[in-house]
């Protein structure tokens, strides 16, 4: 039976079509709302992002390196300055393919496979984008006239002109001032990015390293357009940058010069110190090196030259150099004992040139093999009588010892400024026990009582030891900064005063140290008739190799780096302290024949006027002329 045929039902499909077009006109509608929604969150929530953007693809900001500040010497003279130079600037983000512009450049300049390896690394050192980045520096005409020449074969490179640090005395203040370097990627890690944006130089040693931050100044900025290859349209906007504080020093040029002639270039240290302010008026370290090599880069070879030398001259022998102070802790020695109450001024030793333990057969040697008879103060000090100070050392003990040798600042660190200085070593139970696992045994003291074995202090301890005798115990740390930006440092962790039962005992000991250089039989008293003024000083041998018991020090069976270390230390005019020195002369032998003689020249430049006599300034009233000598005695 056939089917029936069924009818098409057009009503439905009306009611299909209408809620497909509906379905159509939702989605049509949803995704006209999405569009409009999302051109409003364009263009009207992120305007200001997108416009940034935008004007980011023409506006640069460009960094204003500040100029550093200026150093001078305590009379005004520069010892750093900045000087304008030419510089090879390589803009990574610009060059493109930079092995080729390094190509090109290695062409032009003639480089080898080295140098252009360390173009190659100062480029891709970390910095900021589009920050130009010097890899050639003190450019000569023809070089600019190369480079200009082809331009058109190095997008990216270009040539500035910047502001280069400059020692104008080359050697002379190399451990004091030191001297700025390319800042490395270790230091960059560390650097506030902002403030040293556009800045490729650090601090590195000495007062340049130490004040870095206030002589290095706050970065400025330009706001420029530039077209699409980078070069620069217009300047938007401009902020100055703000110079770097300048910084005076103590530091007397004419003193420092003085102080390296009297060395007259051999190896050694030399420190003056203004006893009443701390002032570091000279500081000497030969032999010294040229701190401009550093600046814009050394050699290698340059490099290894000063490195690999038998003499030194990178090490700063005033702050680093660690040297038992011999006899030049007698005086202090002796303002201990006399405070401890185990001597008194009129205390004796007999000296047979030696000195024993009880019950021990060990001698001790004097230096004065025939010995000195009976001793007292002012002559164990005039004598540099080791049998004495050997006998003090065994009545005070190593405990307080330890306890007033540090009072003066010998094993730590005295300085205000000087961030490179050693703290020397001055020994005690505990450091034994540490360091050797092992007691402290008698006779050790009795060596540290005339400043040797482990003790080991650095010429500028020894300074600041003497001033401490200068000022009777007024503790001022020595800095080489005299004004900060027109400011006087300030000590944030300032020193205890050394203060003593009795007054009278700085005076007997500072007898003692006149009687050195003015008494017939003191030590360096061919050194004290010439002076034009009273000086009080001490003089101190350091032993470089030991020598065995019984033997005697033979400086022709000796290398002369094997023979002893010459020390001095001195302040004057004994009655009325203007300066304090010391002085080690590596390999000199005699601390009163070769480092006295220094001390002497470097007080005669500082104290005496043109015709060799005593500065006006430095004498005291005619009433007060006779104190010293007298002042302290029984």
């Amino acid at each position: 039976m056939p089917q029936p045929i069924p009818l098409k039902d057009h009503e439905q499909d009306a009611r299909l079509v209408r809620r497909r077009v509906l379905v159509g006109a939702v989605v049509a509608l949803l995704l006209l709302l999405v569009l409009v929604f999302r051109m409003y969150y364009l263009q009207v929530i992120q305007y200001e992002y997108h416009a940034t953007l935008s004007e980011n693809n023409r506006v640069h900001i460009q960094p204003i390196p500040p100029p550093r500040g200026l150093i001078f010497d305590r009379k005004g003279r520069i010892l750093a300055d900045n000087r304008p130079s030419f510089s090879l600037t390589i803009t990574r983000e610009r060059t493109g393919d930079l092995d080729q512009v390094l190509g090109v450049l290695a062409e032009i300049f003639g480089l080898g496979e080295e140098e252009r390896e360390t173009f190659r690394k100062r480029v891709v050192q970390g910095r900021r984008p589009f920050e130009p980045v010097p890899v050639l520096f003190e450019l000569t005409e023809a070089q600019i006239a190369l480079v200009a020449v082809n331009q058109f074969r190095l997008p990216g490179v270009e040539v500035a002109a910047q502001l280069v640090r400059h020692y104008p005395y080359d050697d002379h203040f190399a451990h004091s001032v030191g001297y700025v370097g390319r800042i490395n990627e270790r230091e960059l890690k560390t650097l506030d990015p902002v403030e040293y944006s556009g800045s490729h130089h650090i601090g590195k040693t000495g007062v340049e390293k130490f004040y870095e931050t206030a002589l290095h100044g706050r970065v400025g900025y330009e706001e420029v357009e530039t077209n699409a290859r980078g070069r620069v349209l217009r300047v938007l906007r401009h902020t100055d940058p703000r110079p770097g504080a300048d910084l005076v020093l103590g530091l007397d040029l004419d003193l420092q010069a003085a102080a390296e002639k009297a060395l007259a270039g051999r190896r050694g240290a030399v420190v003056a110190l203004q006893p009443a302010t701390g002032e570091v008026l000279a500081m000497v370290s030969q032999p010294s090196y040229n701190p401009n090599l550093f600046v814009t880069g050394i050699s290698f070879k340059k490099y290894a030259e000063l490195r690999d030398s038998i003499d030194r001259p990178l090490y700063n022998r005033v702050l680093r150099g660690l040297y038992p102070p011999g006899s030049t802790i007698k005086p202090m020695m002796a303002v201990s004992g006399l405070d401890a109450g185990v001597i008194t001024r009129t205390s004796r030793v007999f000296d047979p040139g030696y000195y024993q333990l009880p019950g021990v057969e060990h001698k001790y040697r004097n230096w004065n093999r025939y010995g000195d008879g009976w001793v007292d103060l002012d002559a164990a000090i005039m004598r540099s009588n080791d049998t004495y100070f050997y006998d003090l050392a065994h009545k005070l003990g190593i405990d307080r010892m330890h306890d007033y040798m540090t009072r003066f600042g010998i094993g730590q660190h005295v300085s205000l400024d000087m961030g490179e200085e050693a703290s020397g070593l001055m020994p005690s139970r505990d450091w034994k026990r540490r360091r050797y696992r092992q007691a402290w045994f008698p006779g050790e003291a009795l060596i540290l009582g005339i400043g040797q074995g482990y003790m080991q202090a650095t010429p500028l301890q020894l300074a600041q030891a003497c001033a401490l005798m200068a000022t009777r115990g007024k503790w001022i740390r020595p800095h080489l900064a005299r004004t900060i930006d027109g400011h006087t440092p300030q000590d944030p962790d300032p020193l205890p005063d050394i203060r003593v039962q009795n007054p009278a005992f700085w005076d007997w000991a500072r007898h003692g140290m006149e009687m050195v250089l003015h008494a017939p039989r003191g030590t360096a008293h061919k050194v004290g008739a010439t002076a034009a003024y009273r000086i009080a000083g001490k003089s101190g041998t350091a032993q470089v190799v030991g020598i065995r018991q019984g033997e005697r020090y033979e400086r022709g069976k000796l290398a002369e780096r094997h023979r002893d270390h010459a020390l001095f230390i001195g302040f004057a005019p004994a009655e009325n302290p203007q300066i304090a020195v010391a002085v080690m002369v590596e390999n000199g032998e005699s601390g009163s024949g070769v480092a006295a003689p220094v001390v002497k020249q470097v007080m005669d430049a500082w104290l005496l006027d043109d015709r060799g006599q005593l500065k006006a300034e430095y004498r005291l009233p005619e009433s007060g002329s006779g104190m010293t000598a007298e002042k302290g005695m029984p």
